[in-house]
């Protein structure tokens, strides 16, 4: 079969990613209402059922890129999408709440496999200038599969098991799509790049804060991703229909988090990271303040999508600028340590819904939001460099830059007279 282009790999990966993390995932959430009513869940227990898939992320997202090194991507994204498709079954099928996070758990894993099964892909079927933009383009995938989860719960509020068996369906397309399109083999390497740095050698100051931050970040966002919907039907007396439309809203908005964390990668990363963070803050206030005014809980979820995947997007490219040379360690410790803080989030957002209410529970983490935004000087941002180019900044140096020669120079490929301009951009391949 023709390989894919790398606009097809983009819309494909986007795809997969759209069923991995927006649907496996992040749909969740969409669903507690009517899912709480039926098996008669608290919000402490939906709290630690949320949890689960935020942990199992973590254990996969741990082992992916030894899976990913000895099955390969396409095994490795097949896998993930074998559990998706298990997962999302037992949700549908779920008569209490073990049954209920068992599946949750088998979402988790399909989310933390299939990121490192895509970018290992990539190294192998794009060339190197586009990785960037193919990155942001898959990245954006997690919207997509937000906004394709809306309509399920605007038309089959009442039938979320029909909802999430569809769900199962469109993961099982996606493992066939995967054997048939994604290539067998890990990645590709430069025969000629230098080794990266050795542990001792990594700034290790600046990988701490930016973890901190990415779990604090984390710990915060998880109040809206699992309690949002559920916050608006049972303190705003909206029908569970209009939960649909805080979904849509923050998939539309978090479409533009790709461009705004590129932008700020571009510039001052603390700063933006200030603005994000008092924008999730103020999500978080104003739908506690008035979950009852569907157009005013609507707009908290436009900026609470945007700032959340604008955040994310500055901490994948900080990870990768703050670990040259470890493609696939640049962006799982920050992606670990925002399941992490969500994992530990949501437990403790249902303790307190239980014990103070929805209101002050919302009001306490966006409190602890401007606080963090106030910390954002803290935040590693560029590693100054004397003659820094204009160009070299955002997402693409970031690719570009964890290829080097022995004098730390970003690596260029040799081009013979002979040789087209497609093949000069591709890397050498170590026998």
């Amino acid at each position: 079969m023709k390989p894919l282009s790398s606009t097809g790999f983009a819309i494909f990966g986007a795809a997969l990613v759209a069923i991995s993390y927006g649907l496996a995932r992040f749909a969740f959430g969409l669903f507690v209402p009517p899912i709480r009513d039926e098996l008669g869940l608290t919000p402490y227990v939906i709290g630690i059922i949320g949890a689960l898939p935020l942990i199992s992320f973590l254990l996969a997202t741990a082992v992916a890129p030894f899976t990913t090194d000895h099955l390969g991507a396409r095994n490795t994204a097949v896998l993930s999408g074998v559990f998706g498709v298990g997962g999302l079954a037992l949700i549908s099928q779920a008569a209490d709440a073990l049954m209920l996070g068992v599946g949750v758990f088998a979402c988790g894993i399909c989310t933390g496999l299939m990121m490192p099964a895509l970018t290992a892909a990539m190294q192998a079927l794009v060339k190197r200038s586009m990785h960037g933009r193919v990155s942001s383009v898959m990245n954006a995938g997690t919207s997509i599969g937000v906004i394709v989860a809306v309509p399920t719960v605007l038309f089959l509020a009442g039938a979320w098991r029909f909802a999430y068996l569809s769900f199962a369906v469109l993961a099982g397309i996606g493992v066939i799509a995967a054997w048939l399109f994604l290539p067998s083999v890990s990645r590709i390497t430069p025969g000629n790049a230098a080794p990266p740095p050795p542990i001792s050698e990594l700034p290790w100051s600046r990988l701490v804060r930016l973890s901190l931050f990415a779990y604090l970040m984390g710990f915060i966002s998880s109040a809206y991703w699992i309690f949002a919907p559920d916050l608006v039907v049972t303190l705003g007396g909206l029908p569970p229909g209009a939960t649909g439309w805080l979904w849509l809203s923050v998939g539309i908005a978090g479409l533009g988090g790709a461009v705004v964390a590129d932008l700020a990668d571009r510039n001052n990363p603390p700063i933006t990271q200030a603005l994000m963070l008092m924008m999730l803050a103020a999500s978080l206030a104003l739908l506690a303040a008035s979950p009852g005014q569907s157009w005013l809980a609507a707009f908290s979820a436009l900026v609470f999508g945007l700032a959340y995947m604008s955040l994310t997007g500055l901490y994948l490219m900080t990870g990768i600028r703050l670990l040259p040379g470890r493609l696939s360690m640049g962006p799982v410790l920050p992606f670990m340590a925002v399941s992490l803080g969500q994992a530990s989030g949501s437990p403790v957002v249902g303790g307190l819904v239980g014990t103070f209410g929805y209101a002050d529970a919302f009001a306490i983490f966006a409190a602890l939001g401007i606080l963090m935004a106030i910390l954002s000087p803290f935040y590693p941002g560029h590693i100054v460099q004397a003659e820094e180019d204009e160009e070299d900044a955002g997402l693409q140096a970031a690719y570009d830059h964890q290829l080097q020669n022995e004098q730390g120079e970003p690596l260029e490929p040799v081009v013979d007279e002979g040789e087209n301009a497609d093949d000069a951009e591709k890397p050498a391949v170590n026998p």
